[in-house]
């Protein structure tokens, strides 16, 4: 049986794309998966809430003085300070130095909180804080809201599944095109997540 005529012209654009997402998405693996450089200073650390390990990296980032001030974006509205010090075994009084961020939801509002964050405290370089999956797509996010700011990323690296590989690249493909702006979590209530 004969294909239609439009049919084999939309099987071949099919295939071509499934090929380059296949492509690029070994692009992705292979640059997550760069050997962290030394942590840098900066004016300011951004931890993006949503993983094992990202709080506790930027708050003792800050206590070693890597920063001089730190948000951590996309708070869950029940957490205190104190509780996430104890967990990340830094001092409590750092607390003064440290912005809970609340509003953000994705990734998007994480950049859009840390933008008005930043301004608000003259950071103009920001280490940024996430999971070494997450970096690429956080990094195109805070440099749309945030050209003017050096980032400087500091990856944490929890284990991930290829399942999980897979989604962020496309995810990151989607704030590449600046599809990200679709989605309606960008912005929400108080009781953010990031």
């Amino acid at each position: 049986m004969r294909m239609r005529g439009w049919l084999r012209p939309l099987l071949g654009v099919v295939v071509a794309l499934l090929l380059l997402w296949l492509a690029g998405f070994a692009w992705f693996l292979r640059a997550v998966e760069r050997e962290a450089a030394p942590v840098p200073q900066a004016d300011g650390i951004v931890a993006l809430t949503g993983g094992a390990g990202r709080v506790e990296m930027a708050l003792r980032l800050l206590a070693e003085g890597r920063a001089r001030v730190a948000l951590v974006s996309g708070v869950g509205g029940a957490a205190e300070f104190a509780a996430l010090a104890r967990r990340a075994g830094v001092d409590p009084d750092l607390g003064a130095r440290v912005t809970l961020g609340r509003a953000a939801q994705s990734t998007r509002g994480n950049a859009s909180e840390t933008a008005s964050w930043a301004r608000a405290n003259a950071v103009h370089s920001l280490i940024v804080v996430t999971a070494f999956y997450h970096m690429p797509r956080a990094l195109a996010e805070l440099a749309r809201t945030l050209p003017e700011v050096r980032l400087l990323p500091v990856p944490v690296t929890p284990g991930a599944s290829w399942r999980l590989l897979a989604g962020e690249y496309t995810k990151f493909l989607a704030a590449e095109l600046g599809l990200s702006a679709l989605d309606p979590r960008q912005w929400t209530h108080p009781e953010g997540g990031g």
